[in-house]
Order: structure tokens, then C-alpha cells, then sequence
């Protein structure tokens, strides 16, 4: 099987990934003048994707995607990924082969390189756990702790499509992946903002950033805490995605686009890359989050986006 991985992965030597696959370690060598940038995701089948849902390169892409995204974030530049993956015994070689025809084609449209990994039987469905190694130059990388009192926050794209799948799904539509459907790939082929990400960084635009991955309210409030400020966010503003409800907007996860603050005095596009950027409301004094239609008293938005380990939400 790593055999058989290797030879769909590639060359193992490309760019700053010195060696890759068929060795004990892979051998990265970041840019000059540049930190590297790690992250890990768990996918896992049942919580994360269904295989009555989501066909095998969708879920081959859904896996590399979280990773990318949290790269993008950092207004980073992705390297190389390692994947390991758990299967149950009968589970068939083209499903396996489908993952990876997923996760390789987004790994080439990316420049990530597919540098090792790990294989092992499951006794209890499909488990991938996929880490993805980046660059920043050094110093430069957007944490989420830079938001200060009277910057603006902006998220690009528009919110809860992929919510607005998924809850269709729960409700009994059987659905698999359209390519053609714009709407059916923001669920089931998400695309990282990493274009946007590095635009931002490069400009000096962004002081905080982070992917929407656990839904705009859940991902607000890990700003907020960890700048040590508070909100308000004009909930007349907040771009919805085609078919989306304004709760799918504010607390469905997974749609991987950029959450950020900017200076007032910052001149952020309304669109980078083909991207549109919203303004939605601004950071302020304080630890309350809240959100307001601007005409009534601003009420608190509680983080009601997905959390792990919290019995009385549902699985995404």
C-alpha cells in the first residue's frame, strides 16, 4: 500500500521537501528567512463525514482542506502534508484510491506535497489524520491575539452553505457531490483561502486572523479571548451563502473562509483573488461578544458553533 501511495504521490524530492516519501523522516528545507508553520486535523467517519454522504474524493479533499485552511490563516504558503490513514479490513481499494485521488489533486493545485504518512487497519471506521507543514517569513505569520479596540472585522465570502448541506442532509436528502453545483462544493470541495491569506499578510492588513472552521460565532469569541478584547457584529451584514440561514451564517462550521481585523484607517478590497470582503462589525473594550440588527439593544452571541466533547451539540 505505501508503495502504491508513493508511486500516486510523486516525485519525493520537490521544492523545500528534500526528501519525502520511502524514508524514515521526511527532509524539509523552509525558504530563506522563513518559519515553518505546522498543523493537524483528525477526520474521522461518522463526525467529520459519512459515506452515504460524501463520496471518497470528496473526503479525500474535506481532510486536506482543514489543514490547508488553517495555513491560509497564518497568511502562510503550504509545503508538504502526511497522511495517516485507518481502514477497516473491507473496506474496497477504490474507495482508497478515490481519497486519494481527492487528496492529491488538491495537494498538486496547492503546491503541497504529499511527503509520508502512516497506514493501519481500524477496527471502527475510517480515521485519517492529516498534519500540513507551511512557511511564513519570519515574524510575519497572523496569529488570532492581534485585534485591538476599534479595528474592523471583515470575513470573506459568504457563510453557512455548508451548513445549509448538511442540515438538508439531517433532515433526509440523500445527497452526493455535484461538481458542476457551486453550492455542493462549498460543502463537499471547500476551497482554502490561501491566496487571500497571503495577500493580506503581505500587505500588513490583517492584525488577527483565522479560518471559519467551527462557524463564525465559535471562531469570533477564539479572537476575542485571545486578543483580550471584545465585539459587536451587525448581524444585517453578515454575508449568507445561496440557501443559507442566518443561524447556518453564524454558527455552522466548515466553510473555510477568513475571519479578520484590519486598522480603520487599513484600505481593505472588497474583493482579492475573486474573493468578496465583507465589513461586519468592530472589536472593542472588554470581553462581551455581541451582535445587533443596529436598531435594537445588542444582545451577547454565545459560541455556538461546533465544540468537541460537548454533549449537546450535534455532530457537524
Amino acid at each position: 500500500m505505501i508503495q502504491r501511495i508513493a508511486r500516486l504521490a510523486g516525485p519525493r524530492r520537490s521544492g523545500a521537501v528534500r526528501l519525502g516519501i520511502g524514508d524514515d523522516t521526511a527532509v524539509i528545507r523552509p525558504p530563506r528567512g522563513h518559519e515553518l508553520l505546522v498543523t493537524t486535523d483528525f477526520s474521522l467517519e461518522g463526525t467529520h463525514f459519512r459515506g452515504e454522504w460524501h463520496s471518497p474524493q470528496s473526503v479525500g479533499h474535506r481532510c486536506l482542506c482543514r489543514g490547508l485552511s488553517d495555513i491560509a490563516a497564518m497568511g502562510g504558503q503550504p509545503i508538504a502534508a502526511f497522511l495517516s490513514l485507518a481502514t477497516p479490513a473491507d473496506v474496497p481499494q477504490k474507495w482508497i484510491d478515490g481519497f486519494l485521488s481527492g487528496f492529491l489533486a488538491l495537494a498538486r493545485r496547492t503546491g503541497t506535497t504529499l511527503a509520508g504518512g502512516d497506514i493501519a487497519q481500524s477496527r471502527h471506521g475510517i480515521l485519517a489524520d492529516v498534519m500540513v507543514v507551511g512557511s511564513v517569513p519570519a515574524g510575519k505569520a497572523v496569529p488570532r491575539a492581534g485585534a485591538r479596540p476599534g479595528h474592523i472585522i471583515y470575513v470573506t465570502g459568504a457563510l453557512g452553505g455548508s451548513a445549509s448541506i448538511l442540515r438538508r442532509l439531517y433532515a433526509g436528502e440523500r445527497r452526493l457531490p455535484d461538481p458542476k453545483a457551486k453550492a455542493d462544493r462549498k460543502h463537499f470541495f471547500p476551497e482554502p483561502c490561501l491566496g487571500v491569506g497571503r495577500y493580506l499578510r503581505e500587505r500588513r492588513l490583517a492584525h488577527a486572523m483565522i479560518d471559519v472552521s467551527d462557524g463564525l460565532s465559535t471562531d469570533l469569541h477564539h479572537i476575542c479571548k485571545a486578543s483580550r478584547v471584545g465585539a459587536i457584529i451587525n448581524e444585517l451584514l453578515v454575508p449568507l451563502a445561496a440557501g443559507a440561514q442566518p443561524h447556518d451564517a453564524l454558527h455552522g462550521g466548515e466553510d473555510y473562509e477568513l475571519l479578520f481585523t484590519a486598522s480603520p484607517k487599513a484600505k481593505v478590497p472588497i474583493e482579492i483573488h475573486g474573493v468578496p470582503v465583507t465589513e461586519i462589525g468592530w472589536v472593542t473594550k472588554g470581553k462581551n461578544v455581541m451582535i445587533s440588527d443596529m436598531k435594537t439593544k445588542p444582545r451577547k452571541l454565545e459560541a455556538e458553533g461546533w465544540q468537541h466533547f460537548t454533549p449537546s451539540r450535534s455532530t457537524p
